[in-house]
């Protein structure tokens, strides 16, 4: 008797062994930004709830993290579209949301990268003003708007602040500027850490900045996007990209990443990216808060909290 019971409890140590070791792993990237860090969190607990083992590399530069993902280093990324458009297909044509993710997808597709269901965030550029700017000019809701004030104020300092990146680049300001033939003069641009600006808007020391449409501090200090009414921005859709190789043998991943990607819009981002950035809240816990208010049943769809 003692030696079947022996028998049968090394069966399922065996047998428990041999299923941790099928574990699927996943390596997933993400790169320095606390956005891409949140993500990154709550794909981890969420696949982990699958069934997954996530390795999660975390802190990334953009072309290291793309690089590794073409050279099957990474598993997997949230990527945003226009990021691959731009950046590593080097297409300049101005692109709807839907065709900027219908090319990319083809495009990538070649480099054994597949793109998964995309989530409703679009994580692109936009000008912003403080609060005591928007309520002194209210008339202000679009980029056009903006520069009527600048025309019809020519002798008033409009200082807009935005990041050294951005300020350089050919398809940045200079762009920009040419679009809506902006009449900021030399003196009234101010080069900073992207950081900095939002202090600066927070502060009010500044006109107008450039910031990031899904940053948690936009809500929290209170600034006011501009429409981007000419569309010179590129749309920056977030979204699961993962390589095909890894796909073909886990092709379940398909669908269980789509109701996560569901989740995410715009508010839904700034709220998460509150948390960390202003609550100064750890991204693993604000993942896991988050997945605990919105689970998703076995039929991957998101139930109601």
């Amino acid at each position: 008797m003692k030696k079947s019971l022996l028998a049968l409890g090394l069966a399922l140590l065996c047998s428990g062994v041999a299923q941790a070791a099928e574990k699927p792993v996943i390596r997933l990237g993400a790169r320095v930004f606390t956005e891409q860090t949140v993500l990154a969190a709550l794909t981890a607990q969420y696949l982990d709830s699958k069934g997954y083992e996530v390795k999660v590399t975390g802190g990334l530069g953009s072309n290291l993290a793309r690089s590794a993902h073409e050279t099957g280093q990474l598993d997997m990324l949230w990527e945003y579209t226009g990021v691959s458009l731009v950046s590593y297909n080097h297409i300049d044509e101005k692109l709807d949301s839907a065709a900027t993710y219908a090319r990319v997808k083809e495009l990538d597709a070649k480099k054994g990268l597949v793109w998964l269901a995309p989530s409703r965030f679009s994580n692109t550029y936009a000008l912003a003003l403080p609060q005591e700017i928007a309520d002194k000019y209210p008339q202000v809701n679009t980029i056009s708007q903006l520069n009527k004030v600048l025309m019809d104020e020519p002798d008033k300092d409009h200082i807009l602040a935005l990041d050294t990146e951005f300020a350089n680049r050919s398809d940045g300001l200079v762009g920009l500027t040419k679009k809506y033939d902006l009449k900021f003069t030399r003196k009234d641009i101010r080069q900073m850490d992207s950081g900095l600006v939002y202090t600066a808007l927070r502060n009010g020391q500044v006109f107008t900045g450039l910031v990031y449409t899904t940053d948690g501090r936009l809500n929290a200090f209170h600034l006011k996007l501009l429409a981007d009414d000419l569309g010179y921005f590129p749309d920056y859709t977030a979204a699961p990209v993962v390589r095909q190789d890894f796909l073909a043998k886990h092709p379940d991943l398909e669908a269980q990443l789509k109701p996560l990607a569901e989740l995410l819009d715009d508010a839904t981002m700034r709220e998460l990216n509150a948390k960390v950035d202003v609550e100064h809240q750890s991204p693993n816990a604000v993942a896991a808060e988050f997945l605990k208010a919105h689970p998703i049943n076995a039929e991957n769809t998101p139930e109601k909290p």
